[in-house]
């Protein structure tokens, strides 16, 4: 394959001295993948990963997934690739492009005997979580949200600023999720007026902002927000030269820290130790009797996406975890 002159010219590349060939994995359903094996100018060489997708989709995809790595990688940046650029490709203008760093996560390097060097994947995430988020401009402090749309899976996720994590999760996660659940699959009475319920009396009481950390609230920090076991694996990233555990296809936001365990414990795979090394590291928000139950109302997000996207294998599980919930805290 031929380097696109966009990317040729993102990048400092001499086309000739570059090759593009097709690779495995990206993420977004209708995604290509290539990898950009390149001589720089002092001589070096250097390895890149490339998607490529049609239309206006992928353009949301990319400049959310370029946003969400180094929102991930100015926190912690052994955690996963950088991005260098999205855009429309020059010689396919209605196709756009995201370039990062190449992670190699072939099976040889991911069972690689030999240790992974560095912090664990534990120690990495408990790092970002308390690390706190940006300051937006036109604020003064951390605020909930993102500065680009996000994708989890192929649902773009509206990311417009709040200052209550409460509110944010409520009107941007729930209420935006079941909106578009009835767009794909009708409208659920029984769905919408649980997810109703949980809006309007689960969240408040449970994630309200002057319940949290004894009236404190919570601090936005940035979270991958798609972290099921397949966005994360021992890979060594070009240059490096080390294996190392790290995440990729990110979905970010600026989130109270519980919000990225519901999607691990939706679909496991970390396990408890797992779990303890990060604890020790990033404590549980208080109150902490009630831990259990944040994570459920953060997974009950990712059921319902999974519902909109894949229909009605997951609707059980949401319409559980919110009559679960609903019996203890919709007094």
């Amino acid at each position: 394959m031929k380097l696109d002159p966009a990317i040729a010219e993102l990048l400092s590349l001499d086309p000739a001295s570059a090759s593009v060939s097709f690779h495995g994995g990206g993420g977004m359903s209708s995604a290509s993948t290539a990898k950009i094996a390149a001589k720089l100018s002092d001589g070096s060489d250097k390895q890149y990963f490339m998607k490529t997708g049609l239309g206006k989709e992928a353009e949301v995809m990319f400049e959310g997934e370029h946003a969400s790595l180094n929102a991930l990688h100015d926190a912690v940046p052994s955690l996963c690739p950088k991005s260098f650029g999205w855009g429309k490709l020059a010689e396919s203008p209605n196709k756009s492009y995201l370039v990062t760093d190449f992670l190699d996560l072939s099976s040889r390097v991911a069972s690689s005997s030999s240790q992974s060097e560095g912090p664990s994947l534990a120690a990495k995430l408990a790092r970002l979580h308390i690390t706190p988020a940006p300051i937006p401009d036109g604020y003064s402090k951390p605020v909930f949200g993102f500065p680009a749309t996000t994708c989890c899976g192929d649902t773009p996720q509206p990311n417009g600023y709040k200052e209550s994590w409460a509110e944010f999760y409520a009107e941007n996660r729930l209420s935006f999720i079941l909106r578009q659940s009835e767009k794909s699959n009708g409208r659920d009475k029984e769905l919408h007026d649980l997810v109703s319920t949980t809006v309007t009396k689960v969240v408040p009481r449970l994630i309200g902002d002057d319940h949290l950390n004894n009236g404190e609230g919570v601090t936005p920090v940035v979270v991958h927000g798609d972290l099921w076991s397949g966005n994360a694996s021992r890979g060594r990233v070009a240059g490096r030269g080390h294996v190392e555990d790290v995440v990729f296809d990110p979905s970010a936001c600026y989130a109270h820290s519980e919000y990225e365990l519901g999607i691990m414990k939706m679909f496991g795979g970390f396990g408890g130790s797992f779990s303890k090394e990060y604890h020790q590291l990033c404590p549980k928000t208080e109150p902490v009797d009630e831990y259990e139950d944040r994570v459920a109302l953060y997974e009950l997000y990712h059921h319902l996406n999974h519902h909109t996207l894949f229909g009605g294998g997951y609707r059980s599980g949401a319409i559980s975890i919110m009559k679960n919930l609903s019996r203890k805290y919709a007094k």
